[in-house]
């Protein structure tokens, strides 16, 4: 059995209310620590009452981070052990899981450079800069202590916090109980690599505990369903990370098929589970022909444990993908099953399941099923004309407009529900440092002040 402590301001915490870990299939495999609300309260507090390091220091602690996450044990295993423990409880695809995982190193690595573009130009880093004697902005922390309540579908969640860190925050991480290992080797390797006790926490704790963190903190990332998203619209302390709904849509004047590849790869990359997986195709004109050649593509795909190296389904605990395929069957009515809820189920003998991919066809671009988001390859298919508009495609993390029209990518770009417009042939998880995801998570973390001296 694998202990995963807490992580405190005073090193590791081995509770005595811990929380058995099981794997897909239902095998224990580690005890996770509980932290009580008082308990993270007090190492908020503590965290508020350290400055933050000197730059130069902070810069080198996250590149050697990054190294020391991807080559030493950490936490009892080593990288690859590490990855494979993902890859069991999560129910990622082994070589999913290692793909994001060295994303993660790669987003720490990184974390200096991916603020930079977020930064106004008109904007000084230190008050000393010699431009604020004639008046300029600085570019200043909203806060000092960062909580982030992170999601367990993907270790990438993790990259982003980082950028906090390079930015003089302290991070309060509350893992997900779901895939609790990439925070705890994350935040045991920025202790190694030279960050204090301090700068980064890691307390796994339960719902009330949760709920202290995100209101001890100065700011709060939070990640879950609508219902998450809701709860916070009106927090300007706290920033969703909700569902994606990304769509994709194809307009008459382009060809499909050249395209295929890239929209079966936004569907099923990633084994589905990510935002920025397509979960809807909007075709301009019969969508028929361009959902069977999808359908045709995603049968394809053989269901495998999560430890094959060929996966590409996500796994769940049997009786977990049985109500995934029930809400799916009773979210699709009236759409023609090309791929239904009845085969999405793929039992793999050893209490799991693979979740096979489903594709429907919709009469008309019918916005709830749209905008349904499952974590697996699970695609809506709707035919969509010049009269429907934008409205089809609102509320999407990304929207990639294969389209000549620039009149359609500029309405893309004017609807304020689009956090991200692609145009031609890209997979929708495409990203890149310079490029924000939902906004730069900078534009959150910092604001500017006015300042001028003698």
């Amino acid at each position: 059995m694998l202990y995963v402590d807490a992580l405190g301001p005073g090193g590791e915490y081995r509770t005595r209310s811990r929380e058995v870990i099981t794997d897909v299939a239902g095998t224990p495999v580690a005890e996770l620590s509980i932290v009580p609300p008082l308990y993270v309260s007090r190492t908020v507090r503590t965290q508020r009452r350290v400055a933050p390091l000197p730059v130069a220091r902070r810069e080198r602690a996250l590149a050697d981070a990054a190294d020391i996450f991807e080559t030493a044990p950490l936490g009892g295993l080593d990288f690859e052990g590490y990855v494979a423990m993902v890859s069991r409880v999560a129910g990622l695809p082994v070589a999913v899981a290692r793909t994001s995982a060295h994303g993660v190193a790669e987003a720490v690595r990184g974390a200096v450079d991916a603020v930079t573009p977020a930064r106004p130009v008109g904007a000084v880093l230190d008050w000393r800069d010699e431009r604020t004697r004639r008046g300029s902005a600085v570019w200043a922390r909203r806060g000092d202590v960062l909580a982030v309540h992170a999601s367990g579908n993907s270790p990438g969640v993790h990259g982003s916090w980082a950028q906090a860190l390079a930015l003089g925050f302290r991070v309060a991480v509350r893992p997900s109980r779901r895939e609790p290992f990439t925070a705890h080797r994350l935040i045991n390797a920025l202790r190694q690599a030279g960050f204090r006790t301090e700068d980064a926490v890691y307390l796994p704790t339960d719902h009330a505990g949760a709920a202290e963190i995100v209101d001890a903190a100065d700011l709060a990332v939070v990640y879950g369903g609508q219902d998450v998203v809701d709860k916070y619209a009106r927090d300007p302390t706290v920033l969703t990370n909700g569902p994606g709904r990304t769509k994709i849509l194809i307009t008459a004047d382009m060809d499909w098929r050249a395209y295929l590849d890239a929209i079966v790869d936004s569907i099923s990359g990633q084994g589905g589970m990510a935002c920025t997986n397509a979960t809807a195709v909007l075709y301009e004109g019969d969508p028929r022909a361009l959902a069977e050649a999808i359908a045709a593509r995603l049968m394809t795909i053989e269901p495998l444990p999560a430890s094959d190296e060929r996966a590409i389904l996500p796994i769940q605990p049997m009786a977990s993908a049985r109500r995934v395929a029930e809400y799916l069957a009773a979210k699709s009515r009236g759409a023609e099953p090309l791929l239904g809820a009845d085969q999405v189920v793929a039992d793999l003998g050893d209490g799991s399941a693979a979740l096979r991919p489903a594709v429907h066809l919709l009469e008309r671009p019918d916005v709830d099923m749209l905008n349904t988001e499952l974590a697996f390859p699970c695609v809506w298919i709707a035919p969509w004309s010049r009269e429907d508009g934008v409205a089809p495609l609102r509320h999407s993390l990304v929207v990639n407009a294969i389209t000549t029209d620039e009149d359609v990518v500029d309405a893309l770009l004017d609807e304020p529900t689009v956090a991200n417009v692609y145009a031609g042939k890209h997979v929708t998880s495409d990203a890149a440092p310079e490029m924000p995801h939902d906004g730069f998570f900078a534009d959150f973390l910092m604001r500017n002040k006015g300042m001028i001296r003698d």
